[in-house]
């Protein structure tokens, strides 16, 4: 069902011209563990950090990737797509993360998420590392992260 409205939001968009959902519309198409979810603001944050980390390649992308770096230790924040499907392809890792004092949440959208990280393919996770050169914004986003509700 879920797989059909966003076939049905897609083509809508292909039809009006316009590719981009807003964030309400995204919100429609969220799994139900996508839980702490960003704000529309916090979502932005996240976005613009991503996009300055993949400049200094401080990125972690996708679940293998992310969840090999989560167990050697590495720090970051864990950004994760909320509609991914199906989601047993990666619900393990809000778990590898909340063992490991890691902060997480997740973002409306994947294409969104892999967009911001310099990518033309949808990515379902991806960990920013902290930089000093962007160390204000992933101070800001951490903050942020660190004050969203875990779900029980």
């Amino acid at each position: 069902m879920v797989r059909e409205k966003q076939a049905e939001a897609a083509a809508a968009a292909e039809a009006e011209g316009t590719p981009e959902r807003s964030y309400r519309e995204q919100l429609d198409f969220l799994n139900p563990i996508a839980q702490p979810l960003a704000s529309r603001k916090l979502t932005r944050k996240l976005y613009k950090c991503i996009r300055k980390a993949a400049k200094h390649k401080q990125i972690r992308r996708g679940v293998k990737e992310v969840q090999k770096f989560i167990n050697k230790g590495e720090k970051g924040i864990t950004v994760l797509a909320g509609d991914t499907l199906p989601i047993d392809v990666y619900c393990h890792i809000p778990i590898m993360c909340e063992d490991r004092s890691l902060p997480y949440a997740y973002v409306p959208s994947k294409s969104d998420l892999g967009a911001a990280a310099g990518s033309k393919r949808p990515t379902c996770v991806i960990m920013i590392k902290p930089h000093e050169e962007y160390q204000e914004t992933y101070d800001e986003c951490l903050e942020e992260v660190e004050a969203l509700p875990l779900p029980l």
